[in-house]
């Protein structure tokens, strides 16, 4: 599957500066193949706008067009990987591997809310 090309534009291509980083809508024309690999598309994304590190390189939310051949996602290029640990959601931290994910029970969670609903909104005494 590997031998069949597939064709990488950016469309609606902005520099953000408060989050330190590159966005754009990524379209794919990958004709003859179901779909490409995020780490295929990160590895084009760095070639095409010279990024050094690829873990600075985020991509997610492809959808892939009715009849296939063409899929649209989203992607994000930080400046570094110390800006995306800054400002990326820790889930798509964890997808790329650069954090990790903490086991918790369902219990626990519950049991967490539960206590911080208690003590929403309450005053709490220095005595």
């Amino acid at each position: 599957m590997a031998d069949k090309s597939c064709t990488i534009r950016t469309r609606k291509f902005m520099t953000n500066r408060l989050l330190l980083r590159r966005q754009c809508v990524v379209d794919v024309l990958h004709p003859g193949r179901a779909n490409v690999s995020k780490s295929e598309i990160k590895d084009k994304l760095a070639s095409m706008y010279n990024v050094r590190d690829p873990n600075a390189i985020f991509v997610f939310g492809f959808r892939t067009h009715f009849g296939g051949g063409k899929s649209t996602g989203f992607g994000l290029i930080y400046d570094d990987v110390k800006a995306a640990e800054k400002f990326e959601p820790k889930y798509r931290l964890v997808r790329q591997g650069l954090a990790k994910k903490t086991e918790r029970s369902r219990k626990q969670l519950k049991e967490k809310k539960n206590r911080v609903r208690k003590i929403r909104g309450i005053k709490k005494n220095k005595n």
